[in-house]
């Protein structure tokens, strides 16, 4: 069966929406394996921090069924149709692997492009599966963690239900892996 794993995140009331969106992932996939939870600047617009998260599960379903289900998943949690791309999110649950699938499809691009670019799906991916081989770098996710430069977005790990405070350390990037 194959594992796929899932970037989830939110900067509008994340953690009721993140809890709401692992609950609904789990009931319609399984077992979860979840990395951390993270605090990380918005990128691309001004807005309230993230907390993102990496999701894993196994699943019989073709790619774009899964991705029906995690496009039903953002509906759950408030995630209005036609949402605009550089704005605060009220869910984001993106496919970053199936497998070892690569697919060019413009609306399924797997693995997806922005993994080798954002430390939120990088880190939290590389936290739970470091031995795990990305389709087409044809590197492990650890070893693509340990090159990446973390210094433009680093991420703080947040406790589960300590996200809606801005106060405390300053953000620093993900345990090395």
């Amino acid at each position: 069966m194959p594992q796929v794993y899932v970037a989830a995140g939110s900067n509008l009331e994340p953690e009721r929406r993140l809890t709401r969106a692992l609950a609904e992932l789990g009931r319609r996939f399984g077992r979860l394996q979840c990395s951390r939870w993270y605090r990380n600047r918005a990128v691309g617009f001004e807005g309230p921090d993230f907390i993102n998260l990496v999701v894993g599960f196994e699943t019989q379903l073709p790619p774009r069924a899964v991705q029906s289900q995690l496009r039903e998943i953002e509906s759950l949690c408030e995630r209005p149709p036609g949402a605009p791309k550089w704005a605060p999110r009220a869910m984001d649950l993106d496919m970053l692997l199936y497998g070892d699938e690569i697919c060019a499809d413009p609306q399924l691009m797997l693995p997806r492009p922005d993994l080798l670019k954002r430390a939120y799906m990088l880190g939290p991916l590389a936290e739970i599966a470091p031995e795990l081989r990305h389709p087409s770098a044809g590197t492990s996710i650890g070893e693509l963690w340990a090159r990446f430069d973390r210094s433009a977005h680093p991420l703080e790990p947040v406790p589960a239900g300590a996200t809606s405070s801005r106060s405390g350390p300053r953000p620093r990037t993900a345990p090395d892996r």
